[in-house]
């Protein structure tokens, strides 16, 4: 049997309080190490439950803050007779490590401080073993050990400072906010946990519940006007709020939120506005404003005319809580300058427990006066509708409008129509009196109304303008006559009968008469093949006079039918039907309206024809193919030979007109220039007088050409008026008309080596080409 020796008294009274009268022992250490096990008396063996009577609990207190290991508890077997061999074995929760047994004597310690808000209580077991064979010399046994409290938790606040609101002008006691603190100490033990509420800030105006902590209000009448926040500091103290007690506090802000107990007011009684007599309806002219110390919608005012206005209205902005005068009909000044009137202001909404005794309303006096503008003219009517006869000549009467200058000065006024409104430019207006005429002949048919707009305007104030729209409505007259109402398709069958319908036909007419259009159809009498019969509902129909119609004889017939209005003066028009001849079956259907083509009994067949044609298209390709191969036939080349004598020939694309042409250039030009005719153009360009032909001072007929050309050259080149481009000028073999013979070196007597070109070099850049040429074939220079 295990014992259990624990280090606390109240261990050995409870062990005592369990056991009966009968069994009463004396304490001594004999006897408790019998108290759980065998016991003799009188010679009998008493038998106990060793389980029902074992004591299976240790009591530790926390935070323990001794330096060595704090005793926990005694553990003992019946086994062990001291002699060394039994060894006491510790298992379970903190065994090692927290708690440690003695193998020899059984002692329990705690290794360390321990808290019992981490953990409350341990559950271990214990076995004896003998030390020798370690064989169990008991079975295990299980038992706690339990952490006592002691007060070292202070109370906690779940916020650090709490936020609440109260109505303004609550009644004492009324309910704020509840705030709780919770203590990590053992509630059932003691009065570590017990928590008492007190108020540190906030007296006199709040209270708290000392038990639950609910914030109550202390003071009447509080009023959010005068001071709308608070601070409130609660504590929180444990141990009963008892001396030596922990404590934690919280701070609570406490807002005072706002009912409807202060009326708007207003500051000043009386109000003067000033508003022009050009404000446009519902324009507003002036503000008033309320004072209302409330906030929010208990600060929401109303604001109205008493016995209302025919003139001005109040209507409240609603961000501004203003009362806005607008006005509700147009001002004169001319008429009237000033208007007063009563403005009240009340609140929106109302709270019945403060309006007793107040009035949530007040008063004012607004005086609007009026002040006088230079205002635009003002037509008698707005719009003018007018109407007119169509085919009116130009110049006609149509109507008048009138404008005045509502002013006291009563200003002249012009009239003027808007062009951009009557492009055409139908009408025209006297810009004294206002007077409308036509400048065209008006026709309905084309357009039966016209808008025009008309713009009066001061004559001493050009930029007071105003504008009035005219509707001008066209009458009509009867000036057209009717006619088809569509093309019609009409046909008659060859063996059709007399008095057959063929065709039903309708008119139309622009014309619009008051009552109605009624139209006459008819046709000459005389017409030996229709009739016509008017239907009396602007219909007609067509009908055969006679039979056995034939295409041969006649393909078509152009039947005049002359058509007439009732309307005065009556029109009438003459509108042609063309009817057809056509083939058709025994039910009178249309099968062919095309005229017979009767057979040719003399001339060509259609082979004949035929064979014609095709060899008419093979000529044609004949001749077509000819002219091709002739195209490409290759010209014979100038120069046939490689070793022929005009091998230094240079070709251009300008070809002279051969060895006979005697104009393309005449030397005797160069030496008489007075021959030169002023009006001959160049031949290498478009021909264009860019500038005047200037005619230079003749030379002497023994003057060398190469001075003259030089002259020339240099004259062109300083010549500011000169055409910015090159000539070419083609020379040939000039014929032998010419007075320099030949220029062309094949018939010189002299050879190309015996002549020296370098003079070539110095007539200037425009015989660079030409130098380049001959000075580079030069026997010498090859050499």
């Amino acid at each position: 049997v295990t014992h259990f020796y624990s280090n606390q008294i109240l261990l050995l009274l409870l062990m005592l309080s369990v056991l009966p009268s009968s069994a009463a022992l004396p304490l001594s250490p004999g006897n408790i190490g019998n108290l759980f096990g065998t016991s003799e008396s009188d010679g009998k063996i008493l038998q106990r439950s060793k389980r029902g009577w074992m004591w299976n609990q240790f009591f530790l207190l926390e935070e323990y803050t001794g330096n060595d290991h704090q005793y926990v508890g005694k553990l003992h077997s019946n086994m062990d007779k001291n002699d060394g061999n039994v060894k006491y074995v510790l298992t379970g929760d903190g065994a090692g490590t927290l708690f440690l047994i003695d193998e020899k004597s059984g002692d329990i310690h705690a290794t360390k401080r321990l808290d019992r808000e981490e953990k409350a209580m341990y559950t271990l077991h214990a076995k004896v073993l003998d030390r020798n064979t370690n064989a169990e010399l008991e079975p295990d046994t299980e038992f706690n050990i339990k952490i006592h409290d002691i007060n070292d938790n202070a109370p906690k606040f779940a916020k650090e400072i709490y936020f609440a609101s109260v109505p303004e002008m609550s009644e004492v006691g009324t309910s704020v906010v509840t705030v709780t603190a919770t203590d990590a100490d053992d509630q059932t033990y003691g009065n570590s946990a017990k928590l008492v509420y007190s108020i540190l800030q906030g007296q006199p105006y709040f209270s708290v519940d000392s038990e639950n902590g609910t914030i109550k209000t202390a003071l009447p009448g509080m009023d959010r006007e005068l001071k709308e926040n608070y601070q409130v500091v609660i504590q929180a103290k444990d141990m009963a709020g008892q001396m030596g007690g922990l404590s934690g506090t919280t701070t609570v802000s406490i807002t005072l939120s706002d009912v409807n107990d202060s009326p708007p007011r207003f500051a000043n009684h009386s109000f003067r506005v000033t508003a022009v007599e050009s404000t446009d309806i519902g324009g507003a002219i002036g503000r008033i404003k309320a004072d209302d110390p409330d906030v929010g919608h208990n600060a929401e005012m109303e604001y109205s005319i008493v016995g209302g206005h025919d003139i001005f209205n109040i209507i409240t902005d609603q961000t501004t809580q203003e009362g806005v005068i607008i006005i509700k009909k147009a001002l004169d000044y001319e008429s009237k300058r000033d208007y007063e009137f009563r403005v009240e202001v009340k609140n929106t909404y109302l709270d019945a427990r403060f309006i007793h005794g107040l009035q949530f309303k007040d008063y004012a006096t607004v005086k609007v006066t009026v002040e006088d503008v230079d205002e635009p003219p003002v037509f008698t009517r707005n719009p003018y509708i007018i109407e007119v006869h169509e085919d009116t000549a130009a110049g006609s009467f149509v109507g008048v409008v009138s404008a005045r200058d509502p002013d006291a000065d009563n200003k002249p006024v012009k009239y003027s129509i808007d062009r951009h409104t009557d492009l055409e430019r139908l009408f025209n207006i006297d810009s004294v009196n206002g007077t409308i005429t036509t400048l065209k002949a008006l026709d309905r048919e084309m357009s039966k109304w016209h808008n025009i707009s008309v713009v009066a305007t001061e004559i001493n104030n050009p930029r007071q303008t105003t504008r009035v729209p005219v509707f001008i409505k066209v009458l009509d007259v009867n000036d057209n006559a009717p006619e088809f109402a569509m093309s019609y398709d009409t046909f008659v069958c060859e063996n059709v009968k007399a008095g057959q319908l063929i065709q039903t036909i309708s008119a139309v007419d622009t014309d619009e008469p008051l009552v109605g259009h009624k139209f006459v159809f008819s046709i000459s009498a005389t017409n030996p093949n229709f009739t016509i019969v008017d239907r009396e509902d602007n219909t007609a129909n067509i009908l055969t006079r006679r039979g056995g119609f034939s295409r041969r004889e006649m393909s078509m017939y152009f039947l005049p039918v002359v058509i007439s209005d009732n309307d005065y003066p009556i029109q009438s028009s003459t509108s042609t039907l063309i009817v057809r001849v056509c083939a058709c079956d025994s039910r009178g259907n249309m099968q062919s309206c095309n005229p017979e083509v009767l057979p040719f009994s003399d001339g060509l067949t259609t082979g004949a024809l035929v064979a014609i044609l095709l060899c008419v298209i093979i000529l044609l390709m004949i001749v077509v193919l000819f002219a091709a191969l002739r195209r490409q036939r290759k010209k014979e080349p100038l120069i046939i030979s490689k070793e022929d004598v005009r091998d230094n020939v240079v070709s251009y694309n300008d070809e002279g007109g051969g060895e006979e042409d005697t104009q393309a250039f005449d030397i005797g030009t160069l030496r008489n220039p007075e021959v030169m005719d002023a009006n001959k153009l160049r031949r290498d360009i478009i021909p264009e007088m860019l500038f005047p032909f200037r005619r230079t001072s003749p030379i002497k007929d023994n003057t060398d050409v190469r001075d003259f050309i030089n002259g020339r050259l240099q004259e062109n080149d300083s010549d500011p008026t000169a055409p910015p481009y090159d000539s070419l000028a083609t020379y040939a073999y000039e014929g032998s008309g010419s007075l320099a013979e030949s220029l062309s070196s094949l018939e010189s007597a002299a050879t190309e080596g015996d002549q020296d070109y370098d003079y070539l070099s110095n007539w200037g850049p425009q015989f660079k080409k030409l130098a380049e040429m001959y000075i580079g074939k030069s026997p010498d220079r090859e050499t």
